[in-house]
């Protein structure tokens, strides 16, 4: 399940949406996200997804290579559905016990799968199509504005960025880890659930040790560098913004919309 984590990646191709600059890819993941939790309605969600795959085409990232990235959020997923399945109130449809399944249940449950299922692969595309130097200069550019109220725009972007590297060093360093726990003789796969937890706590601690080591090793290594944020800081590659970014803000806008109006339609 840990190979399978797939946010924190790069998928190097070339694309038109690896070839977008970083700041309308951002803005493009902030409108998904409002204009998906707007979504009322099965049309609106078709919509949504439409949307979501001429993205993934236009990124010329394998299908399965992102449905891959589902698995680690498996249980989430099934643990806000059957939360909105079996405590919606309504028509009832099949009762056992205290647990009941409504129709109003189903269709909430069902819509509430398909929007994590939306969410987790939108964040999936745009770090597969986007380095962690990409994203901080972006989100740097992008929030520059707020470097005029004292906000240390640049040290939160690094922050993201060093986050978004540690993704899979920290996976990479977990499988270690559990593999020369197995040939030692532990065993992560039999029980319950609740006794597969607890075998995994031998794994946490060498797991959390070593990510204070890296930390510390990176804080070091910035600070014999003489790293001193971003002020008076020049970049090597400025972003530009090209005749695709705008037509990509056009169709995002036309997208917002349409979603908005749908949603107003709905409240009436």
């Amino acid at each position: 399940m840990l190979k399978d984590i797939t946010i924190g990646q790069y998928y190097p191709v070339d694309s038109f949406v690896h070839r977008l600059d970083p700041r309308t890819k951002l803005f493009a993941m902030v409108v998904f996200i409002f204009c998906l939790f707007l979504c009322h309605s099965w049309l609106a969600y078709l919509i949504t997804g439409i949307v979501l795959g001429i993205g993934i085409l236009q990124a010329k990232i394998p299908i399965s290579y992102l449905l891959k990235g589902l698995k680690s959020v498996f249980f989430l997923i099934l643990f806000s559905v059957s939360l909105n399945l079996f405590l919606t109130s309504g028509e009832v449809i099949w009762q056992f016990g205290i647990l009941r399944v409504t129709k109003e249940g189903l269709s909430v449950a069902a819509l509430m799968c398909i929007r994590l299922v939306f969410l987790m692969l939108a964040s999936s595309l745009m770090t597969l199509t986007t380095t962690p130097n990409q994203l901080t200069d972006g989100l740097e550019k992008g929030l520059s504005i707020l470097n005029k109220i004292k906000i240390p725009v640049h040290e939160l972007a690094m922050m993201m960025s060093i986050s978004l590297r540690f993704i899979p060093i920290l996976v990479e360093e977990t499988d270690k880890i559990q593999k020369a726990q197995m040939a030692r003789g532990a065993n992560f796969e039999k029980g319950n659930i609740i006794k597969r937890a607890k075998n995994l706590i031998p794994l946490f601690v060498p797991l959390f040790i070593s990510a204070l080591r890296r930390a510390s090793d990176l804080a070091m290594a910035m600070e014999v560098r003489c790293y001193r944020g971003g002020e008076y800081r020049t970049k090597m590659k400025p972003l530009v913004y090209q005749k695709a970014d705008y037509f990509t803000y056009a169709f995002l806008g036309i997208f917002a919309i349409g979603i908005v109006y749908g949603y107003v339609w709905w409240k009436q």
